[in-house]
């Protein structure tokens, strides 16, 4: 009986096949479609960049030095001879204004009062004269000759008068004797004098040099290979041993068109402002220039770039619609931007956002 069951049911298997062979193959040839597709909802929810043409930029490192702002700095030289009583500040004290910085016994001082005072009595002297005769000349008891006489003298006395007040304006004394101020606030950098020092007025030697240093240059050593990369305009980047975390921003505001002959470098200048007056004369700087070459080539922002196997690959929006995985070629970086030398131009749309799962998505 088992046997008639399983005879009759191989029969009614073996007429199904015979009845419907086309709906057998016609299942087994069709492909499922697994191929990943961008809907127009997921390509709307992404980020879209515009290739756009700039010129180039590269960074170069050069090293440079602080120096004080030359149009901020005084340097202070002896102007009468005499020997030194006290000296009252050290090198890199702040100094103020007026602030007095040494003392001087000096005999020209006291020739310089001597002036003064007697050209004051002169002065005194000559307008009672000029003022008598005045009076005598309305009166009739003095001529013209005398009146004009009188005129010229006090006129000299007034002269000589206004020149011995110059005199002791430059050259302040007190009672010790000749006093040397201050003539700007700032840094005491440069100091050539001592206590009991003979000093003379015509040593071509400074005393003091004094700056302020609210703004400083930044000296920066150019080398030959760089000359023509670097000019004025160009932004820079600071950096010093002292402030490692601390990043100081400029431009090069003077190229010095001379090799020095000593570092055998060119010099280029950078003037920034010092706030706190953290930066001091002679500090070594690390200076990043941001140099422009004379090539356009596209450029576009770094995140849209997806790099696999050591290639660099970008995400291009064909239409409204569609996008295809583009290999492209960096030419250079700088900061966020990507200069590309092949595989896109000025004008092309790439994917900034999702484009690893998009590329992932795409190349199976």
């Amino acid at each position: 009986m088992y046997k008639y069951k399983l005879l009759a049911l191989a029969a009614v298997l073996g007429t199904a096949a015979f009845l419907f062979p086309g709906c057998t193959r016609q299942m087994e040839d069709k492909p499922l479609d697994t191929k990943f597709k961008v809907t127009d909802t997921l390509l709307n929810s992404l980020l879209i960049d515009t290739v756009k043409e700039a010129s180039a930029l590269s960074e170069i490192t050069l090293t440079g030095s602080i120096a004080p702002d030359e149009n901020k700095m005084a340097k202070i030289f002896p102007m009468v001879s005499g020997i030194t009583e006290g000296v009252h500040v050290l090198l890199g004290d702040v100094v103020t204004k007026g602030q007095t910085l040494a003392t001087m016994r000096s005999t020209e001082i006291a020739g310089f009062s001597k002036d003064m005072i007697s050209s004051e009595a002169d002065l005194r002297n000559t307008k009672r004269i000029l003022q008598s005769t005045q009076d005598l000349y309305k009166s009739g008891l003095a001529s013209g000759k005398d009146l004009e006489q009188a005129k010229s003298d006090f006129q000299k006395a007034q002269a000589e008068h206004n020149r011995a007040s110059s005199v002791m304006s430059i050259n302040h004394s007190n009672s010790r004797g000749y006093v040397i101020k201050a003539p700007i606030g700032g840094y005491i950098v440069e100091k050539n004098i001592t206590s009991n020092m003979q000093v003379r007025a015509d040593n071509g030697q400074n005393l003091f040099t004094i700056a302020d240093l609210s703004s400083v240059y930044i000296l920066v050593n150019i080398y030959e290979s760089d000359i023509t990369s670097v000019q004025t305009g160009y932004p820079v980047k600071i950096t010093t041993l002292a402030y490692p975390g601390k990043v100081f921003t400029g431009h090069i505001d003077k190229v010095y068109n001379m090799i020095d002959p000593d570092m055998k470098v060119m010099r280029a200048r950078v003037k920034i402002e010092n706030p706190g007056n953290l930066l001091k004369p002679q500090m070594f700087a690390n200076v990043v220039v941001s140099a422009k070459s004379n090539e356009d080539l596209p450029v576009i922002n770094t995140r849209a770039i997806v790099l696999d196997n050591d290639r660099n690959y970008v995400i291009v929006r064909d239409g409204k619609a569609g996008v295809h995985i583009q290999p492209v070629t960096v030419s250079k970086r700088f900061e966020d931007r990507a200069y590309i030398s092949e595989g896109l131009k000025p004008g092309d749309q790439i994917i900034a956002s999702r484009q690893l799962f998009l590329y992932e998505s795409l190349k199976k």
